[in-house]
């Protein structure tokens, strides 16, 4: 998935992407979370700013 640094993801955009993640790779949603953490965020929940951050983390 290509990422504009310049715009906040949604929860929306959070939620297709740990799907994605879950169905390609057979992994749990705790699982898929540490993998996009690792891989996406490069272990910065920083990278793309605060408000892609809070997304990420919403219920």
């Amino acid at each position: 998935m290509t990422v504009n640094h310049a715009s906040v993801l949604t929860k929306e955009y959070f939620i297709s992407y740990l799907t994605l993640i879950m169905k390609s790779r057979e992994y749990t949603l705790p699982q898929a979370e540490s993998f996009a953490l690792d891989f996406f965020f490069k272990g910065d929940n920083e990278r793309y700013g605060p408000s892609t951050w809070s997304q990420f983390e919403k219920p």
